[in-house]
């Protein structure tokens, strides 16, 4: 029997690139969720769905950018509620609209550092907000805090790639001031016992108690905590946990970048 022809390596090393290229597309494309559609999901429908960034991630960095994009949209959410339980807030502004505050508020020019802070940022601005004694935007002046927090916890990011590495304690430190936050929110008062902010409403006159702002905390604070306990397992890193009452408890540190 005649042995077969030799194959040239030139051919033999582009065969390997092609079927390399072709495995790396299509396991790209499931990863964005791309699904088969009959006989219409041939290759040209691949790559044109292909997302090059996608390249450089890990699956801890596509995990992280959902918690991110999630926790963030309940911080529009929070801003969003807060302006209209409490709309002499937003007018102190001199808006035009709850919209048009928001929109101000989650200008990323800003940075978080709505003018009303004075140049506090994070858990400072939150004590800020909720001290009696400030006569600003209160509403600008939380969230912002709220923000800046959670932008410094991720790093100052909003992408995620291979060479970008998150610190489980900070998540999880972020997650407790959350607690702390929403607890000071409630329950925060001026001299004369009334309510800073208004926000969670209790049940009265027959109607049911109104547990929204408490809500989106808690969705807040469990991404947090699950994102941070990947991080944790995957670096093989130990969190520290710090027992504390929520009533008398003092905001953990997330430092930031800046």
């Amino acid at each position: 029997m005649a042995a077969s022809p030799p194959v040239a390596h030139g051919v033999l090393s582009r065969r390997r690139v092609a079927a390399a290229s072709l495995s790396l597309l299509l396991g790209a494309c499931a990863q964005t969720g791309e699904r088969p559609r009959g006989n219409t999901d041939t290759l040209a429908n691949t790559v044109a769905n292909f997302d090059p960034k996608q390249i450089g991630k890990a699956d801890i960095d596509r995990v992280a950018d959902l918690h991110r994009r999630e926790i963030f949209a309940s911080v529009r959410v929070l801003a969003e509620k807060l302006y209209r339980r409490n709309p002499r807030e937003w007018k102190k502004g001199g808006h035009a609209s709850v919209e048009a505050a928001i929109d101000r508020l989650l200008d990323p020019r800003t940075g978080w550092r709505p003018a009303d802070a004075g140049g506090r940022r994070g858990t400072d601005a939150i004590l800020l907000a909720l001290s009696p004694e400030f006569a600003g935007d209160r509403v600008a002046v939380m969230v912002g805090g709220l923000g800046g927090m959670l932008n410094a916890a991720f790093e100052e990011k909003t992408e995620f790639f291979l060479p970008d590495e998150l610190d489980p304690q900070k998540i999880h430190n972020s997650a407790r001031n959350l607690e702390i936050a929403a607890w000071k929110l409630a329950n925060a008062r001026d001299a004369a016992g009334n309510l800073l902010l208004l926000s969670n409403e209790p049940a009265q006159g027959g109607q049911a108690a109104n547990l929204s702002f408490e809500r989106e905390f808690g969705k807040m604070i469990g991404n947090l905590d699950l994102l941070a306990n990947l991080l944790a397992d995957k670096g093989h890193r130990t969190i520290a946990r710090v027992a504390q009452s929520v009533a008398t408890a003092v905001f953990l540190p997330v430092p930031s970048l800046r």
